[in-house]
């Protein structure tokens, strides 16, 4: 950033000043500062150990690999054969292992 030496300078009284009126302001904008947190939405992610679940049903549907698509032998994920780094006696290696 350009600085303009021929501007009239601040004292450090002109800059506390500045400070002072600036935390003024924030003080009287205090709902900026107040989280709205619902107690319920808080709770759904947490899994307790030992919780039964078997009642729960998945929400996401699962596709089988399809034939453009392979299982990395190292991190055991799904990846598209473009993803394919190298095969080593039968075993396919994904590029981020690799």
């Amino acid at each position: 950033m350009a600085t303009d030496y021929d501007s009239p300078r601040k004292t450090d009284e002109d800059i506390n000043e500045d400070s002072l009126q600036e935390l003024q302001a924030r003080r009287v904008d205090k709902g900026t500062g107040t989280i709205d947190i619902d107690p319920d939405e808080v709770n759904e992610g947490l899994e307790l150990p030992g919780a039964d679940l078997s009642g729960e049903e998945l929400a996401v549907r699962v596709l089988p690999r399809q034939a453009d698509e392979f299982t990395c032998s190292r991190c055991f994920l799904v990846h598209h054969r473009s993803q394919l780094a190298e095969e080593r006696k039968g075993q396919l290696v994904c590029k981020e292992c690799a």
